[in-house]
């Protein structure tokens, strides 16, 4: 399962993109399974307000079904002016 990372999570778990190896993803079935497993690999997620996922490109709520061969994306909150 490819994850691409984006802003506050690119530098929180140090790439661009993250590849979760097949053994590593088997028991991930929704998007909040995803994220509670990320969160416990890496804690500094769970410090952000808000966290988006995109599954192929395509904002998910956390109930929404993923499979290995999907394109997820993590989208931190963002600020501008």
């Amino acid at each position: 399962m490819k994850i691409l990372l984006f802003g506050i999570t690119r530098d929180i778990i140090g790439d661009g993109s993250l590849m979760l190896a097949e053994e590593d993803s088997k028991g991930l079935s929704t998007v909040g399974e995803l994220k509670a497993q990320l969160k416990k690999e890496y804690p500094e997620l769970d410090d952000l307000s808000s966290l988006a996922v995109a599954v192929n490109q395509q904002y998910a709520t956390d109930e929404e079904s993923i499979n290995g061969s999907d394109e997820i994306a993590l989208i931190p909150p963002v600020s501008g002016g």
